[in-house]
């Protein structure tokens, strides 16, 4: 039979302009080596996909196969199936193996045709299964393993010039789409007809700014009445129907980077129950947007907006945390989650951050102005204060519609 490899090079075509200058990748390395050496660390073997795009430019379609990265002093190497050809070599700004699956666990020998054997290794704890992680010391025999979950979490908190330039295009992005559902949004419409319009509105305004770009993985999340009430619930064929409260929700996704709007709205009218719990949610929205300065902890700001809430006889509804990070992150990959307005997060806000503020009031089907109500605004941290770069209106003035 013809032989067949456990692994290639199959550097197949041009390199791919990628989202930021090969300079912006090779700092971000940099970084990661200084860290591998503060922690004694020879060997990095990155296997999520939050990280491998941000290290490498290449996001994965995983399809139950593995994928990894390999940064040693001297190379910086992605990992990947042969059913992806040559697009992650194109789409890493590094070097790229390709293993096969003619044998079981191609891709560890792939890895430690890099790592070399008996060294030190770091890892994800947050990613790498018991399983994988066995294979890991079965093939690389590791001296010792060393956790980089955290490390590289905090290093992708801190953005750069170039990503800080990304994520306001996919702010603006998110408000095409919210004018989109906006004008979408009439009754007797289905939920999926309005997602479908703000999500095609975002994908052409997308490739309109970055032509040379990858497309994939925006979508909307746009909720009626009783669908509401979770702020992750699935679209439906439900039809709007005059007095509903509607969440509307645009995901723009480049490059592996996440952005996004998300409103409280209501079809053709707003009673007078909604509308106190919809004008309460909003004013807890500004106080936590002002709140938003540098130094400030994420603990205390929580802190401040539930006392908010309790003073109005509301944080019983609230559903979750108030704001989190943004960057190379999605609805099924990646979380900053040292940077998260939680009680349990310490972490103090310094400029360079990307954070969301968010707050959600849930009220049960039955409950006078029953539903689900948030408002969503990314702000960059400044030594100034927050930035907002959320355009999209909020309130009742603009979001009762149709």
């Amino acid at each position: 039979m013809t032989a067949r490899p456990e692994m290639y090079r199959f550097h197949n075509g041009e390199k791919a302009p990628l989202q930021f200058a090969v300079a912006e990748y090779e700092a971000r390395i940099a970084h990661l080596r200084r860290l591998m050496s503060d922690l004694g660390v020879e060997a990095a073997v990155l296997t999520s996909m939050h990280n491998i795009s941000y290290y490498s430019g290449f996001t994965y379609c995983s399809f139950g196969r593995p994928y990894g990265l390999v940064v040693t002093a001297e190379q910086a190497v992605t990992i990947s199936a042969g059913i992806d050809a040559g697009q992650p070599w194109r789409r890493s700004f590094c070097d790229n193996i390709t293993y096969t699956d003619w044998q079981r666990d191609n891709f560890w020998r792939a890895i430690l045709s890099v790592t070399g054997a008996g060294r030190v290794v770091g890892y994800e704890s947050d990613h790498l299964t018991l399983l994988q992680q066995g294979k890991l010391d079965h093939f690389l025999a590791p001296a010792r393993r060393v956790d980089l979950y955290e490390a590289t979490m905090r290093q992708r908190m801190y953005k750069s010039s170039a990503e800080l330039e990304l994520i306001r295009a996919g702010a603006a992005v998110a408000d095409v789409g919210g004018y989109a559902i906006r004008d979408a949004v009439k009754e007797g419409a289905r939920e999926i007809d309005v997602a479908m319009a703000g999500r095609d509105a975002m994908e052409r305004e997308i490739a309109r700014r970055f032509p040379d770009a990858e497309y994939r993985d925006t979508w909307v999340w746009f909720q009626s009445g009783i669908n509401t009430d979770g702020a992750h619930n699935p679209v439906t064929g439900r039809r709007l129907q005059r007095g509903d409260i509607l969440s509307l929700n645009t995901f723009p996704m480049i490059s592996g980077y996440y952005t996004a709007l998300e409103r409280t709205m209501f079809v053709g009218e707003v009673d007078a129950d909604s509308l106190a719990i919809w004008q309460a949610n909003v004013a807890a929205h500004e106080y936590g947007m002002s709140l938003l300065q540098p130094g400030a902890s994420c603990a205390e700001i929580t802190h401040k907006i539930n006392a908010f809430f309790e003073e109005r006889d509301l944080l019983q509804y609230r559903s979750f945390g108030y704001g989190h990070s943004f960057g190379v992150l999605s609805h099924y990959y990646g979380r900053e989650a040292g940077l998260e307005l939680r009680e349990d997060i310490d972490t103090r806000l310094e400029p360079g951050m990307v954070i969301s503020m968010e707050p959600m009031l849930t009220l049960a089907e039955g409950e006078p102005g029953a539903g689900g109500y948030r408002e969503h605004d990314i702000l960059i941290v400044t030594e100034d204060g927050p930035e907002n770069i959320t355009g999209y209106p909020y309130g009742p003035d603009f979001n009762v519609v149709g």
